[in-house]
């Protein structure tokens, strides 16, 4: 472990590949497509900069006392469970007087997704200054929504790398073939800040899924709520990333659907967001988890630290040489960090392909008597089967080294295959913690996209009591009703979860199969 380059897949010829694919794509879809709608750069705007902290909305009268009490450290609470993810975001709307600042990387229009963008609407109309940075391979296909609320007064959309053309299929799949090398890079953090009191960060998207409101039981996700001085870090970068060239408002790409009419058309579809009986236990956990004003009153645990960052990578990543370590904040925090591990490494990773340099690292680790242990999605729990497909060249390396990896079984109902990533997968957490001290919980994967491609971030903290409720969050999922254990029997991989024992990827469909072994193959998990 010596470099970020070590999360680097081995993949020699990875740009050759893409655009000989690219080329066959285009002779397949789009042969005879008139030109495709190119990107202008974006006007010059004034900088703006989060409202610092007051001393006048409810937020700061209930919080400003807790930090007085913690002087030089900020407080930290791991969010488990999907109902308290969407009860601290919801009501943390509610009580937010001053901003509010949302970023991610996908926002859906389901059931959670309108609730949560109805507590928002509600923010605005009370005069909360709300902005909203979304990436644009998502939002693209909510267009006509977040153009209606940029039409408010009080909130300002902005879309991060987005297409030119606003709708069609056809449009968008030609722009990303003519604008490959641009369309390929995409922003994946995930930040929600009221007032610049109270953030959240991790891995959470907003969506059904990520708040436990789908049928998918073994769904697994993780996220920091916050409190003190890590706030404005926070707020900091998605400055940054709100003022960056690359983060468009929405009236300046679609200027036509930017309306009052399109405005209160929504309204009044999201007022009866609330209302849908399939939004009735969601409704009832907002009124009976008290989850913010629990932690106002100070009877909410909250771990204190001194020792922490919030690191997130250059808005304008894409912009910077290959290879340069200023390309990967995120990982060039993490790789000395695993290198300089004690006693042992737990890391939970949904997309994980180590690389040559990262594997030899983690087994070195395991042979110098440190415990190492990874949890990941197997193959059937996978969205992206083609990411599983890169990983799996590492699997047996790892395994044969001493390190021990628990593959998390498939959600309840399958797991739906996609190129997006970030939905539908069974296990979703991006953590690890180091020798039982220091905790990482974030957006970035361990996977060549997140450290060379796309832009991430996350919350690095020093607590012993945190990184033991994370290595406990581990021990929960690694269990046999929830995980496989793979193994070496014989000289070959084995899955057991007590019950079975299986010789090839368990419960995966020859579809998986097919699209896993022909990543492998051409080495195509770098861009995936």
């Amino acid at each position: 472990m010596t470099s970020p380059a070590a999360l680097q897949s081995s993949a020699p010829s990875i740009i050759a590949v893409a655009h000989s694919l690219r080329a066959a794509l285009a002779l397949l879809a789009v042969t005879g497509l008139a030109a495709c709608a190119q990107l202008q750069p974006r006007p010059v705007l004034p900088v703006t900069a989060a409202a610092p902290p007051g001393t006048t909305t409810r937020l700061d009268q209930f919080i400003a006392a807790a930090e007085g009490r913690h002087a030089g450290q900020s407080g930290f609470r791991l969010v488990k469970e999907g109902p308290e993810a969407f009860v601290i975001r919801a009501q943390s709307a509610k009580l937010a007087d001053r901003s509010l600042d949302v970023q991610t990387y996908i926002w859906h229009a389901d059931l959670t997704g309108a609730f949560i963008a109805h507590q928002v609407l509600e923010a605005a109309d009370r005069g909360v200054k709300v902005r909203l940075l979304v990436d644009d391979m998502d939002a693209r296909a909510k267009n006509a929504g977040f153009a209606a609320l940029g039409a408010h007064p009080n909130i300002q959309v902005r879309l991060y790398n987005p297409f030119a053309s606003r709708e069609g299929t056809a449009s968008m799949v030609g722009e990303g073939l003519t604008s490959f090398g641009r369309i390929n890079h995409r922003m994946h953090n995930k930040t929600w800040i009221a007032d610049n009191r109270i953030a959240v960060a991790g891995g959470r998207n907003i969506g059904d899924e990520y708040f436990g409101a789908s049928d998918e039981v073994n769904f697994v996700d993780l996220d920091f709520a916050m409190i003190g001085q890590v706030v404005r870090d926070a707020s900091s970068s998605f400055d940054r990333y709100w003022n960056a060239p690359a983060a468009y408002p929405i009236e300046v790409l679609d200027p036509e659907h930017v309306t009052a009419k399109a405005l209160e058309a929504l309204r009044a579809r999201l007022a009866t967001a609330p209302d849908d009986p399939a939004a009735a236990r969601y409704a009832a956990a907002l009124r009976a988890d008290d989850a913010v004003n629990r932690l106002i009153a100070g009877d909410w645990p909250l771990q204190w630290s001194a020792t922490y960052r919030f690191i997130s990578d250059d808005p304008m990543k894409a912009t910077l040489k290959e290879g340069d370590p200023e390309r990967t904040q995120v990982a060039t925090e993490l790789v000395p960090m695993l290198r300089a591990a004690q006693s042992g490494i737990t890391i939970i990773s949904p997309y994980f392909v180590p690389g040559e340099k990262l594997t030899a690292g983690l087994v070195e680790s395991a042979g110098q008597g440190k415990r190492v242990r990874i949890l990941t999605n197997s193959l059937a729990a996978n969205d992206v089967a083609a990411v599983h497909g890169g990983y799996s060249r590492y699997r047996k390396t790892l395994v044969a080294g001493g390190v021990e990896v628990w593959e998390l079984k498939p959600a309840a109902g399958g797991t739906k295959s996609s190129l997006k990533g970030s939905s539908g997968a069974s296990l979703h957490t991006k953590a690890l913690t180091v020798d039982g001290r220091t905790l990482f919980v974030g957006s970035y994967n361990l996977d060549p996209r997140s450290t060379w491609l796309n832009c991430e971030q996350g919350v690095l903290v020093e607590s012993p009591v945190l990184a033991h409720e994370l290595e406990q969050i581990f021990d929960q999922q690694a269990t046999a009703q929830r995980a496989w254990q793979v193994t070496l029997k014989g000289g070959d991989l084995s899955w057991s979860d007590g019950k079975q024992i299986f010789d090839n990827d368990p419960m995966a469909t020859a579809g998986r199969r097919f699209q896993a072994w022909f990543a492998r193959v051409f080495h195509l998990d770098a861009q995936l």
